[in-house]
């Protein structure tokens, strides 16, 4: 019976997976770096198989060069929901080719150093990615606002699971030193792979809202006078303009139609409400939801896509973090009077 080594299985579920998302991702502005993300992953997955499953020892000169490009994708994806703006793009290769390049010399002239310098790459990475996410939700300030929590989390795993191959890399190293390598074909197969998949999946849901946020900011400081008028002006907007209605908001395009800094509009929302930006346009959202549920007789879907939302899971996520209960739910409780909700005080 041919024997079919476990990493060449995980590696074609995520060429499925970069299918998928590919798919999912042509009509709109495709976030690259996390769809070479997942093929990388694939890619190393494979080159996993023959040298553990086959015993393909010259893998070995080109695996570490695959793995060290990996941090620096998720680093360049996660960036893209991040910034407006960064450095040209010529200056962005070229320094995120940094670490491939290192592990290329080391290849050449140092091999036992190689273990040591991939783990310092993810390490590295992760703590970079983390402190991208340092301001929580509004960090990812180019992502429409209605997917943000799955984003933020998909990110915040991506970083976890750089770590954790980080920290298999560290054992298999030391497993060599002492024990011959008893153990990690196990780990690798276990540990490594696992991290891959993580990757993988996490890469294909942060690039699915082109968007995190999860819990607001911790607030720092009282509430000011300048951000009571920063949340008047972006009050006036969405109320005059229904701006939440737009399924691609995202906090850079708020602030320029607010003429606000993106910061200013983030900082006095956490502080002023306790909430991020995200949840903040989200509650304008079920709110003309539950109207909409209540004095019309469109379906759920139809006021699903009218308040701005695309998918079903986000608008019943966020409905029911408002009003505690379904968007079917409330219309059959307003049906019968049932008394007031939540979206009553909004």
């Amino acid at each position: 019976m041919l024997f079919i080594p476990l990493p060449f299985v995980v590696a074609l579920l995520l060429l499925i997976l970069f299918v998928i998302v590919f798919r999912r991702d042509e009509e709109g502005q495709p976030n690259r770096p996390f769809l070479v993300l997942i093929l990388l992953s694939a890619l190393q997955s494979v080159l996993s198989g023959l040298r553990w499953g086959y015993g393909m020892q010259v893998v070995g000169v080109i695996a570490p060069v695959i793995a060290a490009t990996v941090p620096p994708l998720a680093y360049a994806g996660v960036s893209r929901l991040v910034r407006t703006s960064w450095r040209p793009l010529v200056g962005r290769l070229g320094l995120h080719a940094v670490p491939a390049v290192l592990i290329l010399l080391l290849v050449e002239f140092w091999r036992e150093a190689i273990d040591v310098a991939l783990v310092l790459i993810f390490v590295g990475y992760a703590l970079a990615i983390l402190l991208l996410m340092r301001p929580g939700a509004d960090a990812l300030r180019l992502a429409p606002f209605e997917g943000a929590v799955p984003a933020y989390r998909a990110i915040i795993f991506a970083a976890a699971a750089l770590c954790l191959s980080a920290a298999v890399d560290t054992f298999v190293f030391f497993d060599f030193t002492w024990a011959h390598g008893e153990h990690a074909l196990t780990v690798i197969s276990v540990g490594n792979l696992a991290a891959l998949v993580i990757l993988g999946t996490a890469a294909a849901a942060a690039s699915r809202s082109r968007a995190p946020a999860e819990t607001a900011e911790a607030v720092a400081r009282p509430e000011t006078s300048e951000d009571k008028e920063t949340i008047a002006t972006v009050d006036a907007l969405m109320e005059t303009r229904k701006l939440y209605r737009d399924a691609n908001l995202n906090l850079d395009r708020l602030a320029r139609k607010a003429g606000i800094p993106a910061r200013q509009i983030s900082a006095a929302i956490n502080r002023a409400m306790d909430k991020n930006v995200s949840q903040y346009v989200n509650d304008y959202r079920i709110g003309e939801a539950c109207r909409l549920l209540s004095a019309t007789e469109k379906s759920v879907t139809e006021v699903m896509f009218d308040v701005g939302f695309q998918t079903k899971s986000n608008f019943n996520r966020e409905f029911r973090r408002v009003t505690d209960m379904t968007p079917l739910a409330w219309r059959q409780k307003r049906a019968e009077g049932g008394g007031s909700s939540a979206i009553d005080k909004l």
